[in-house]
């Protein structure tokens, strides 16, 4: 279920952008109708969207460091539609942030594009965050474990190579993983 923050200044579209965002597949829309609000429902908010569009210019600012704010603290792929004398200026200021400018008036066919591509850029991003996540796991893993080998070279003068052996032995003898065995070997040896 595709969501998505609706930043806009009027109801009137507010309600003709959620009838174009709801044909694209967005299923859940939140509308804030200024900055400070649609600030105070993602600092509030348990859920995450995958979709942060911005109708500027909002009532309290023009939008732009609004967009900044989420492109920086969300994982949301963040859009602002400005109007079209603005949009080449606000593409400058906006695109080393990661946000997608459009202009107004908004085709319908070009949106969808727009679209599809922020759901394949966010879906990149997530996929390199996982990998990013699991490789920082694995080094903690080996931290653990280099950790494991060096009690047992100074608890009981085992060789940087026998303790690494023993790690392996251990976790196959005992048919758990060496992390496991290492933080027993923590455990016991660390105090």
């Amino acid at each position: 279920m595709k969501r998505v923050l609706l930043v806009s200044n009027s109801e009137q579209s507010a309600a003709s952008l959620s009838q174009l965002l709801r044909s694209e597949g967005y299923v859940k829309i939140t509308t804030s109708f200024s900055a400070y609000s649609a600030r105070d429902i993602a600092e509030q908010g348990d859920e995450e969207y995958d979709l942060i569009c911005i109708n500027a210019p909002l009532p309290d600012e023009n939008g732009i460091e609004l967009s900044r704010e989420f492109a920086a603290t969300t994982r949301s792929s963040v859009v602002i539609i400005v109007p079209q004398k603005n949009a080449d200026e606000v593409n400058d200021l906006l695109t080393e942030h990661g946000v997608l400018v459009i202009a107004k008036p908004i085709n319908r066919h070009l949106l969808h594009h727009y679209l599809q591509f922020t759901d394949c850029f966010r879906t990149r991003i997530l996929r390199v965050e996982r990998e990013n996540q699991r490789l920082k796991n694995m080094v903690e893993d080996i931290k653990i474990i280099d950790r494991a080998k060096l009690l047992l070279v100074t608890c009981l003068n085992m060789s940087e190579s026998q303790a690494h052996k023993y790690l392996e032995k251990q976790a196959m003898d005992l048919r758990t993983s060496k992390l496991s065995v290492a933080k027993q070997v923590i455990s016991t040896y660390e105090n």
